[in-house]
């Protein structure tokens, strides 16, 4: 789907910031942002769209006036903390270090889109598709329920990339020709609709090409999680790995070991791969690009955690980052993302 800046599509859907809203449930919604695009009203579409929320979600939007201040914002944080984003916010800002994210690089590393267009379901602020973009993947789409999300992205995260607000199950044509490489990333666990989205998935990807669904809880009180084996039926996988296998393979600078589906019931969270494996990366996906920043969760000398909840969600399963910032620091600081590639608005 290409996007005018702000405008209403041929097809009806409502453009703004040039990310499209198509998303499934919010017809009204959808409805009052074209009709305020059609009198010239984009300051007060974009407020609205700002307001909505996924379906997990149980805080209260901010005033609208609140919500007009975000495209002041200068940094990533402030535009999060003016959304009133929360422990979402917390999560996204310390993206760049946490154990899921380098079990997702590992992944990547291991399974590499090469020249295939990439669409990213669930994509967030646009983690993933920053770091494929600055490792030269040039066709990328991302996908997302939540329209201030795909705003954050593409103002401060990856701006390159497409984005377009839809679920995968009833998205608009994303003009992805050939065989895809289609991920999902700490997100296909909440999905209520799991077989329809594995199966708009595996459309997406062609009879060619690839799925990759990351961090897919198999034990968890959020969302709703699945044993190792539904997910491989659902999704056709045959490639599995454990995440934490994942995270420790990128660490230790190797290749991460599958593992058949049911040695992995006892696991937090596993990935898989469905289709195409494709190969592995030309480069270090374990190295962070330049240029690097000391991890912000490091203040005063102490690693500090940004919340009770990610702490202890994230603690256990970072021993890659000390308590106590070394001097001198390791060779291996930047794997351990002790140094961290920051997004330049951070």
């Amino acid at each position: 789907m290409q996007a005018t800046l702000s405008g209403v599509t041929a097809a009806g859907v409502p453009v703004v910031d040039g990310i499209p809203f198509a998303r499934t449930g919010r017809e009204e919604l959808q409805g009052r942002v074209a009709d305020l695009l059609a009198d010239g009203e984009v300051d007060r579409a974009r407020v609205a769209l700002f307001a909505d929320a996924d379906d997990w979600w149980t805080e209260p939007a901010p005033p609208a006036e609140q919500l007009a201040q975000v495209p002041a914002a200068r940094t990533l944080r402030e535009a999060m903390d003016t959304l009133g984003m929360g422990r979402v916010g917390d999560y996204f800002a310390h993206r760049w270090s946490d154990p899921t994210h380098l079990a997702g690089l590992a992944l990547l590393g291991r399974h590499w889109p090469g020249d295939a267009p990439v669409v990213d379901v669930a994509c967030g602020i646009g983690t993933q598709l920053r770091e494929l973009a600055r490792r030269g993947v040039a066709d990328l789409v991302g996908l997302d329920v939540v329209w201030s999300k795909l705003w954050l992205a593409r103002r401060f995260v990856c701006p390159t990339a497409r984005y377009v607000c839809a679920d995968v199950t009833t998205a608009p044509d994303l003009q992805v020709t050939g065989p895809a490489y289609v991920t999902c990333h700490d997100a296909f666990y909440f999905f209520r609709d799991k077989p329809a989205a594995a199966a708009a998935m595996t459309r997406l990807a062609g009879l060619e090409g690839t799925v990759v669904v990351g961090h897919a809880h198999v034990a968890d009180p959020h969302g709703a999680p699945l044993p190792p084996q539904d997910y491989a039926r659902l999704l056709h996988a045959t490639v599995l790995y454990d995440d934490e296998e994942l995270t420790r393979s990128l660490l230790e600078r190797r290749p991460p070991r599958p593992a058949p589906a049911e040695e992995l019931v006892g696991s937090e969270a596993i990935a898989l791969v469905a289709g195409d494996l494709r190969g592995p990366a030309p480069v270090d996906l374990g190295e962070p690009l330049e240029p690097l920043r000391p991890n912000p969760l490091y203040t005063d000398g102490r690693l500090h955690w940004p919340s009770e909840r990610y702490a202890a969600e994230y603690g256990p399963r970072s021993a890659h980052l000390p308590d106590r910032w070394p001097d001198p620091l390791p060779a291996d600081a930047a794997r351990r993302r002790l140094l961290v590639d920051l997004p330049e608005q951070w």
